[in-house]
């Protein structure tokens, strides 16, 4: 990892960061409890982590690293459409709220962008993976 990166993350963690992968495990733990989430489950804890630690990571389509699967096709959309109401507005909610928090001062913008990128990613995390970045 370069050191920038590095030092982003931590800084992510105070302003954010931390609330917000606690929120994604917490949602991974609900959905494991309820059996009908199970399928979600997975998802929330490898967005947890991102949600961690972001910096030098990228969202990218499952079916462009590992080719099609049940979560890329139609029955992907199905359960993005599921997610979105059990648990995506809220994860998405938590996300904007803690960037509109980040946007208020200059050293806070990256930390927004950052956490605008995975409100959008809490809507649908259906169908897709995060890779290191390539520099």
């Amino acid at each position: 990892m370069q050191p920038v990166n590095f030092l982003m993350n931590i800084l992510w963690l105070i302003l954010g960061g931390l609330w917000m992968g606690i929120g994604w495990y917490l949602a991974g733990v609900v959905m494991a409890i309820t059996i009908i989430g199970l399928p979600w489950t997975r998802a929330c804890f490898v967005l947890g982590n991102l949600s961690f630690w972001p910096f030098g990571k990228e969202v990218v389509d499952r079916r462009h690293v590992s080719g099609e699967d049940l979560g890329t096709g139609p029955l992907g959309f199905l359960g993005n459409i599921i997610w979105f109401v059990l648990a995506g507005v809220w994860l998405a909610i938590g996300h904007l709220t803690a960037a509109v928090a980040n946007f208020v001062t200059i050293i806070g913008i990256p930390f927004a962008l950052q956490h605008l990128k995975l409100a959008l990613l809490a809507l649908a995390p259906i169908g897709k993976t995060v890779v290191d970045k390539s520099y």
